[in-house]
């Protein structure tokens, strides 16, 4: 089995979350995941989960830092909030609607992708970006994933969610080929073309391994060329109760993984 750390994104738990936060890190670390990602505007100290991840022996793997946590006017709280937490991965989970329209938009967001890089380096944390379903339809003659990727530091970490990329109607093994060493993280989401045919959200009930992402030829890049250094798995779908979906698809990652 593959030595690359499997965490989970907690937005898959994030009413069970709110409920207890030490009660979900402890079922997710007794579960056998490695870390975790976070998501959001910060809900807690950053000591207190700290705290609780040191205690339950979990690593923070990245948080989806929220576009506006990432601006100047809040850019030093944000650095420090993630230096106590000892997290080095910010990424960004998505872009404004309004600032992402045309190519020229995406050209922009390139530049603010490589200034914060920048402005992250000397405190050793890097930012990315994290894709949902318009990055692979095409603007203005371009894909947004290749005209943001294109334009970008090596540094600025790709992180392709697979379930998504599918959705919208992307080719995951093509992107993980064109873009070596860049994707540091990587979403597991699943999603079945069949599932989703008459309503596309129905697409990402199924687990991994009930799905159409061609997770064997992901696996072979991402632990080759990729520069993978965390699998994180997510699922939103309301198939199962969300502790016991994140439960099964651990258990079905590792069985494909042996």
């Amino acid at each position: 089995m593959s030595d690359i750390p499997i965490a989970l994104q907690l937005y898959s738990v994030r009413h069970d979350l709110h409920k207890s936060v030490r009660a979900t890190l402890k079922a997710v670390a007794d579960m056998g995941y490695d870390g975790v990602e976070f998501a959001g505007a910060p809900q807690h100290s950053a000591q207190h989960l700290r705290e609780l991840l040191d205690a339950f022996g979990l690593a923070c793997c990245g948080w989806h830092t929220p576009y506006e946590l990432l601006q100047e006017n809040s850019l030093e709280e944000t650095i420090a909030f993630h230096k106590t937490l000892g997290n080095a991965r910010l990424i960004v989970p998505g872009i404004p609607e309004h600032l992402r329209r045309s190519r020229a938009d995406w050209q922009n967001q390139a530049k603010f992708f490589n200034n914060l890089a920048g402005k992250l380096e000397p405190h050793g944390m890097a930012t990315g970006y994290h894709n949902h379903f318009v990055e692979f339809q095409a603007l203005d003659g371009e894909l947004p994933w290749d005209t943001l990727f294109g334009n970008t530091h090596a540094s600025i970490i790709m992180q392709l969610d697979m379930g998504n990329a599918l959705y919208g109607g992307g080719d995951v093994v093509a992107v993980l080929e064109r873009y070596p060493g860049r994707a540091e993280t990587v979403h597991l989401k699943a999603y079945s073309k069949e599932a989703g045919k008459n309503d596309p959200m129905l697409g990402f009930r199924p687990l991994i391994g009930d799905d159409d992402v061609p997770w064997e030829a992901v696996f072979q890049i991402c632990e080759t060329t990729g520069g993978t250094q965390w699998y994180i798995v997510e699922y939103e779908s309301d198939a199962y109760p969300p502790l016991e979906a994140v439960d099964r698809t651990l258990k079905n990652l590792k069985a494909m993984r042996v």
